[in-house]
């Protein structure tokens, strides 16, 4: 008889007469066990769970195991705490301090207006100026947010999507002031503008206009920017919008899809760009589907690079990603507690491979980070890095019963996700439809759901609970309102002082640009490095581009 088949035949009889007669006698403390995917998990997992189990080493195709052959034995992952409040100045002194204490890379939050291309003057910037990251008008807020920074000598990713080429242009304005040659310059700008339709709302133009300027970052990345990520295509704000495991990863890799179909059909070679394409994904407190969603989208990535597009460098294949831990897990009551779920998720991100981390501060659930909780955020990464062990050896989990199971079954159910969206016509026409929108937005209900009728456990939410005398005060950021007025005066102070005829020179020519076609990346850096602001160059993409409003059939 076949081992496979005397195997079968074993478990079989196991599960009859061992484990059955168990759980009559003692039952499970609940009728299913299933992931925050709600896939059923079984009680045990064995080698017959996968059916063809297969030989994969890191560094290998399809990198199932890691992108690299030594993963974090070479280099740990990069800590990147992501940080902005207020005004340039304060931030600049954040980082800094992030930096004395042991971060490897910085990672920039700005305020709304900025991400919306307004000028902190604009009536709908009143109230939000500073409020969630930092305010960048121009090129001298910039100058002063990088002040004694040389951008050479670190890694620097941007969350900027609709405005990202305007922030680009400023950084690499910044750069050469510094005497910085841009080939050297590392880092990432997000310019993922698709999934601010899906998620996250702060997006200005029509998706045409919008994979227009993604596309020209795409160009520019290429021929000028060779060490830098053109694009962070980012799951992490599909999940916190609502979405689970799978949807985070179908929505994003179709996402991806849209923009490398898009850099295709300006001309790019695949293997021209590829290279700069990263990722961002959220990681969860379902600690082995978590594991197991990294391992998968390794897969799912090298697989369509390969097959779909014919990339032949093996460094397109390789899917690089950048992990923050779960926002929306983060809890007002007990915020003490966010420190051990944020510890959870950081070693599931690790334990999946990451290439960059960011551990989120306990007191996040009520106000930007403080000076103390973004430390025991920053000490969370390092204590894993350097006290557990976990990063001696590749993939620790690879081979296990479970693991491989979960990976294989993730890469099944993503799959049939994207070949829904490819039925709709590929992900620009679902966004139209509405259907990643619909789905999330039900997936987020049936969660609601779950807590409130306490089916999903938050401790000390809707079970543990703390009496109210007996809750902890902390002590937690406040926004000061006279940071709007200190960045109201700077803005009026540059604009007496900057060369307003250059300007509006640069402006107009931005303008004609945009009608006759072409790239706008060395047209938006010539309006920024003679001071234009954002809300300026913004406005002229405005009244081209049209904004767009957005229409969801529920």
């Amino acid at each position: 008889m076949p081992a496979r088949r005397q195997k079968k035949k074993l478990f079989a009889q196991w599960k009859n007469d061992t484990l059955k007669p168990f759980q009559k006698k003692t039952p499970e403390r609940q009728l299913a066990f299933h992931t925050a995917s709600d896939k059923n998990i079984e009680p045990v997992y064995t080698e017959l769970d996968q059916d063809e189990p297969g030989f994969e080493l890191p560094g290998e195709f399809p990198y199932t195991r890691g992108i690299y052959p030594t993963m974090y034995r070479g280099r740990l992952w990069t800590m990147r705490q992501y940080a902005g409040y207020g005004t340039a100045e304060e931030t600049n002194k954040r980082n800094k301090y992030l930096l004395e204490s042991g971060q490897t890379g910085l990672s920039i939050a700005f305020d709304l207006p900025t991400q919306l291309g307004y000028d902190s003057n604009h009536p709908m910037a009143l109230g939000e100026v500073g409020r969630t990251g930092v305010v960048i008008d121009s090129l001298r807020d910039m100058e002063v947010l990088f002040d004694g920074i040389p951008l050479v000598g670190v890694s620097t990713s941007m969350t900027a999507n609709a405005p990202a080429i305007v922030i680009l242009a400023m950084y690499v304005a910044l750069a050469e002031k510094q005497g910085a040659e841009t080939k050297n310059l590392r880092g990432t700008i997000q310019n993922d503008i698709l999934k601010e339709y899906i998620s996250r709302n702060t997006y200005i133009f029509p998706p045409g206009p919008s994979l227009r300027l993604t596309t020209d970052i795409f160009e520019t990345c290429a021929k000028h920017l060779p060490l830098w990520n053109m694009i962070s295509i980012s799951g992490y704000h599909i999940r916190e919008a609502g979405a689970n495991a799978v949807q985070e990863l179908a929505f994003t890799f179709a996402d991806a899809i849209e923009y490398i179909d898009a850099a295709l059909t300006t001309g790019l070679e695949v293997d021209s760009f590829a290279q700069g394409l990263s990722f961002f994904f959220s990681s969860g407190s379902d600690l082995f589907e978590e594991i197991a969603k990294f391992r998968a989208a390794r897969r799912i990535y090298a697989t369509m690079m390969k097959d779909r597009y014919g990339a032949r460098n093996p460094k397109s294949l390789t899917l690089k990603f950048h992990t923050q831990t779960a926002g929306s897990s983060l809890t007002a009551k007990e915020p003490y507690n966010n420190i051990v779920r944020v510890a959870y998720q950081a070693l599931a991100a690790v334990l999946g491979g990451t290439q960059s981390l960011h551990t989120n501060s306990y007191d996040e659930a009520l106000a930007l980070p403080t000076t103390e909780s973004v430390r025991i955020a920053l000490r969370t990464q390092q204590i894993l890095a350097y006290e557990t062990g976990v990063p001696s050896t590749v993939d620790p989990l690879g081979g296990s019963y479970f693991i491989e199971s979960l990976t294989d079954r993730m890469v099944t159910d993503v799959e049939q996700e994207l070949s829904k969206i490819e039925k709709l016509g590929g992900m620009r026409l679902a966004i139209e439809d509405g259907y990643p929108q619909r789905t999330i937005m039900e997936q987020s209900y049936r969660t609601f759901k779950a807590i409130k009728d306490r089916e999903q456990t938050v401790v000390g939410v809707n079970r543990f609970l703390t009496k109210q005398d007996e809750e902890l005060e902390i002590d937690i950021h406040f926004h000061s309102p006279e940071l709007e007025e200190v960045q109201l005066r700077s803005l009026e102070k540059l604009k007496q002082e900057r060369p307003n005829k250059e300007v509006i020179i640069s402006l107009m020519k931005l303008k004609d640009r945009i009608r006759r076609g072409g790239n706008l990346f060395s047209y938006v850096y010539d309006c920024v490095k003679c001071y234009a602001t954002i809300g300026e160059i913004c406005s002229v993409m405005r009244e081209e581009f049209g904004e767009y409003q957005q229409r969801i059939t529920l």
